[in-house]
């Protein structure tokens, strides 16, 4: 049916005021007749999904839009619009309606600026069998009221018609007071995620929470699907959720799980298409259903774009909370290593200082002492120094050309010096490998030679120092990875007790060492200096045998 809304002439009626029931098609018809006639400039009109079809195809109706649109009255219409029925709604704009959709409307009424009518019920292609009608002040007022509500909650046929057209989803604001709704949105959510899931869990308990439901095992699932899928949560970590992040942890790696805070609503995002906002009201409670108040969920772009812009800043924080710490934690570690490495040597030198003005008969030994800590002392300021630089984008090259295979084969053999005698069951042997003409022609890089050494000298203490018999191996030769591009490739292996398991994964970082075995600053220098080269390192520990290798490439200078 057709709504009408009231003007300021509210008072101007010719009728004693009334409400009353009209019954029978001729007298329904005549009612509807006479609420058109009172109409002066508005009608405005609410029907379910079949009111625009009854409005076309019963020939009374239709004649009665063709008056008022001679009369120049202005027509309002909201309906809910359908793919059957949006031709008739078609029709109904071409006759002169301004119409809007709204979902599930229900109401059949009409409302002018004097007279309210409304049908109980409507049947497809039938005139309507009774109405109720009313001129009564008040309640013509409440029902303009009722009218300007849902128009304002409505959207343009126009752009419903185009969603339906086009298989458009149409935009979704809903506030959810049904938990249980609230559960299935969650879960649909975690089923669905395709390209990208951001979930903020508002305390540790709701891991545990969303785990019952089935939504981790889908995140684990869509992550394992595709190894572009992006997925991030924030949750509070604790012992009762620790074994469930330890099962993302092991099953899908690529999910990001950071520690959280804990606050009072939850957040997901799915596809930067659809957002889920929920009240957290028992944190303590076992079920979703029973933690949650009331939900906002929504496909808005705006809406999505704002709860992602907040998970985006509450990741972020909680990142830099991350790095924070970890930086804490390493510069504590690098002082408690640094401390004693400073300390063995400084002490060395001060307690053999000492010694060599009570004992002067034993100058040689005590000096060969003093050096050598002196040595490991500049070594460990300058690798200070070196990290600081680093850090700092400051490293400078001071490049030459010069043949790698000879500075090679004069640092071993300076080597092989300081071994020997001291670890009778080790050895030290230099091999040149030219997978390309198996000649011993020069390997010409242009590099810092002096950083070379470093890099070298570096490996190679590393593993003198946990290869206590055996052989060590440093194996020059040619990387070709086709005609244009051949790099030489250096190797040191040894037969010690290789890299430790909980180091390998931060081997080239900054202090990646255990405690008191060295500042771990060595590797991290060599690699930020062979990757301002141009090249690339890496290591292993051996497969076959006992031991690791490390392995790293500068570009060749001149081609062969």
């Amino acid at each position: 049916m057709l709504v009408l809304a009231p003007t300021n002439n509210i008072d101007s009626y010719s009728l004693p005021e009334m409400t009353k029931i009209i019954y029978g098609s001729e007298n329904v018809m005549d009612a509807i007749l006479q609420f058109f006639s009172n109409a002066k400039n508005v009608i405005y009109s609410c029907g379910d999904h079949r009111g625009p079809s009854i409005s076309i195809e019963v020939q009374e109706y239709r004649k009665l839009i063709s008056s008022l649109r001679r009369r120049s009255i202005n027509l309002k219409y909201i309906t809910e619009i359908t793919r059957e029925n949006i031709r008739y709604c078609n029709e109904l704009m071409k006759l002169g309606y301004e119409i809007r959709h709204l979902d599930g409307i229900k109401a059949n009424f009409s409302v002018s600026e004097t007279d309210y009518i409304a049908s109980t019920t409507l049947r497809e292609s039938q005139p309507v069998p009774q109405v109720i009608y009313s001129n009564i002040k008040d309640i013509v007022i409440q029902q303009k009221y009722v009218f300007d509500s849902f128009w304002n909650m409505a959207i343009p046929a126009e752009q419903k018609i185009r969603e339906i057209e086009e298989d458009i989803e149409p935009e979704i604001f809903d506030i959810i007071t049904d938990h249980e709704v609230a559960s299935r949105i969650l879960v649909d959510l975690a089923k669905s995620v395709k390209k990208e899931a951001l979930f903020f869990l508002p305390n540790a308990k709701s891991m545990l929470r969303i785990d019952k439901l089935g939504v981790v095992d889908y995140l684990i699932k869509a992550s394992q699907k595709s190894d572009t899928t992006i997925i991030r949560i924030v949750c509070s970590f604790s012992d009762e959720n620790s074994e469930i992040i330890s099962k993302i942890t092991e099953n899908a790696p690529r999910i990001k799980v950071v520690n959280g805070i804990d606050l009072p609503y939850g957040m997901y995002i799915v596809d930067s298409e659809r957002a889920f906002r929920v009240e957290l009201k028992e944190p303590s409670a076992e079920t979703f259903s029973e933690a949650i108040g009331f939900a906002v969920y929504s496909n808005r772009p705006s809406t999505v774009n704002f709860f992602k812009s907040v998970f985006e800043l509450l990741w972020n924080e909680r990142m830099l909370n991350e790095e924070l710490k970890r930086a804490d934690k390493m510069q504590r570690e690098f002082i408690n290593i640094a401390a004693h490495e400073l300390k063995t040597p400084t002490q060395a030198i001060l307690g053999f200082s000492s010694l060599l003005k009570h004992y002067p008969e034993r100058r040689d030994e005590v000096i060969e002492v003093i050096g050598r800590n002196a040595v490991r002392l500049q070594t460990l300021i300058t690798n200070i120094l070196d990290v600081t630089r680093i850090e700092s984008q400051n490293l400078r090259l001071n490049t030459e050309i010069f043949d790698i295979y000879n500075l090679i084969s004069i640092i071993v053999e300076d080597y092989k010096e300081r071994i020997k005698g001291k670890k009778a069951n080790l050895g030290l042997v230099y091999n040149y490998k030219d997978n390309y003409n198996n000649s011993k022609k020069p390997l010409l890089v242009e590099a810092d030679k002096e950083r070379i050494v470093q890099v070298i000298s570096n490996l190679l203490s590393n593993s003198l120092q946990f290869t206590k018999e055996g052989r060590i191996a440093v194996d020059v030769g040619l990387a070709i990875d086709d005609e244009k591009s051949r790099k030489v490739i250096v190797t040191i292996s040894d037969t010690g007790s290789g890299i430790d398991r909980e180091i390998v994964p931060r081997l080239f970082t900054r202090f990646a060492s255990k405690s008191f075995q060295g500042t771990g600053l060595g590797l991290y220098i060599s690699k930020s200096i062979i990757e301002a080269h141009g090249g690339r390192i890496w290591a292993e520990n051996n497969i076959d045998e006992k031991g690791a290798h490390v392995s790293f490439t500068l570009p060749l200078k001149i081609n062969r």
